[in-house]
C-alpha cells in the first residue's frame, strides 16, 4: 500500500532526530525519494502514492516542499501535518509500516541521512537517471515534469544499493 509522502517525511525526521542528525528541506526531499526508489527495487512496490517532480535540485514532492519551505536551508524541527476530514483539525501525519518496509527504511535513511545536501543532489542527478531524463527533455512539452515509477525501476534495478541488505 502506498502512503502519503508526509507520513514518510515524518518517519525520516523522527529517525534523524533520534540520532542527532539535522535535515533540511532539500535533504529531506532526496531521502524521501531514495526511500521510494529502494522500495520499488527491493520490495517491488511504490512507497509514496504520488509522483515525484523533476525540479532544479532533483526529485521533489511538491506538497512536501510546501510543507517545509519555511525552514529554507535550516534544519527542520516541525512535522508534516494535514487536516482530518472528520474533525476538521490539523494534526501531525502518523505513520506505520510493515516489518519488511520499516527494516528497509531504517537502512535507507541511515545511509542517506549521513550525506550532505550537495551529495544527495548529485546522486539524484545521476547521468541517464530518471530525474535527468525528465529534466533534460530536449524541449518537448513535459507538464509537471513528473518522474515515472517505471523509469525509476528501469534505472535503479541496474544500480547496486549503497547500503547493506541482510
Amino acid at each position: 500500500m502506498s502512503i502519503d509522502g508526509r507520513a514518510l517525511a515524518n518517519f525520516v525526521l523522527d529517525f534523524c532526530d533520534a540520532r542527532g542528525r539535522r535535515i533540511t528541506n532539500l535533504s529531506l526531499q532526496k531521502i524521501v525519494y531514495f526511500c521510494h526508489v529502494w522500495s520499488l527495487i527491493r520490495l517491488g512496490k511504490p512507497l509514496v502514492k504520488h509522483q515525484f517532480e523533476a525540479w532544479q535540485f532533483g526529485p521533489v514532492l511538491q506538497y512536501l516542499y510546501r510543507e517545509f519551505r519555511e525552514y529554507d536551508d535550516q534544519p527542520i524541527v516541525g512535522r508534516a501535518t494535514k487536516i482530518d476530514p472528520v474533525t476538521g483539525n490539523n494534526g501531525i501525519v502518523k505513520y506505520t509500516f510493515d516489518k519488511e518496509t520499516e527494516e528497509l527504511l531504517n537502512r535507507v535513511v541511515d545511509f542517506y541521512s549521513l550525506l550532505t545536501p550537495v551529495d544527495l543532489v548529485q546522486m539524484s542527478h545521476a547521468k541517464g537517471g530518471p530525474w535527468e531524463r525528465v529534466w533534460n527533455h530536449q524541449g518537448r512539452v513535459n507538464p509537471g515534469m513528473k518522474i515515472d515509477n517505471a523509469a525509476i525501476i528501469m534505472f535503479y534495478c541496474k544500480v547496486n544499493s549503497p547500503f547493506v541488505i541482510q
